[in-house]
């Protein structure tokens, strides 16, 4: 009795790991990109399965919720199941404007820079700090999306919105397209175009006279009133 019962759960367990090691397809339904973790549904019609970052592997891109996907089914250390070795079948959608148009920003404003610059002599050091803190922003950018990929501890997105804030803003523009990191989180793209528009606001209004010219147009209509 005690050999059948050997014998049968020898057979499950072959019969699991031949089906484990058959490649399965599916869509990716949930995704949560700060936990590093989602869930695929299957095409077969089998319950959602969990998958982590680290079964997608090294990819040019952040896994996307509806993108179709292969996999080999596998077991976590309690024995649930969960997708591994997870490939992209179908590569996910681009928005090329929105690449090309955030792009299109960093010579736009190097040019405004440089006018700004010829009218009213800017500090020298100035332009070598947004320079250093774009640089400073890349790298760190580059470290968040590795730390994503093997599943480390994060950057919390508050710091990289003060290093955008703080003039760093054109590194994190080349970071989010040529890394292809946090394109796809509309929230944090919110927070970050406010974090530009608040630094492009700070340099205007505090290192060139428009300030005072649009103070100077005003102060006639303000003493009427008064």
């Amino acid at each position: 009795m005690r050999a059948r019962c050997k014998a049968g759960f020898f057979n499950w367990g072959q019969v699991f790991w031949a089906a484990s090691k058959m490649r399965q397809q599916g869509q990716l339904t949930q995704w949560f990109e700060a936990k590093g973790y989602g869930f695929i549904t299957p095409a077969n019609g089998e319950p959602k399965l969990f998958v982590h970052a680290k079964a997608f592997g090294l990819r040019a891109s952040r896994p996307q919720m509806g993108e179709l996907l292969s996999f080999e089914l596998g077991q976590d250390a309690q024995g649930k199941r969960r997708a591994v070795d997870v490939r992209a079948l179908q590569a996910p959608a681009v928005k090329a404007p929105y690449r090309l148009s955030s792009l299109f920003l960093i010579p736009a404003f190097a040019a405004f820079y440089l006018a700004c610059h010829l009218l009213w002599r800017l500090p020298p050091a100035l332009w070598g700090v947004y320079m250093a803190m774009s640089l400073a922003t890349f790298i760190v950018y580059a470290g968040d999306k590795r730390a994503a990929a093997k599943a480390q501890q994060r950057v919390p997105e508050r710091t990289l919105h003060l290093l955008a804030l703080g003039g760093g803003w054109p590194g994190a523009l080349l970071a989010q397209q040529l890394l292809r990191h946090k394109t796809s989180q509309t929230a944090f793209l919110r927070r970050f175009w406010f974090t530009v528009a608040a630094n492009c606001a700070l340099f205007v209004l505090a290192l060139t006279p428009l300030l005072k010219t649009l103070w100077a147009f005003a102060s006639p209509f303000v003493a009427l009133k008064g």
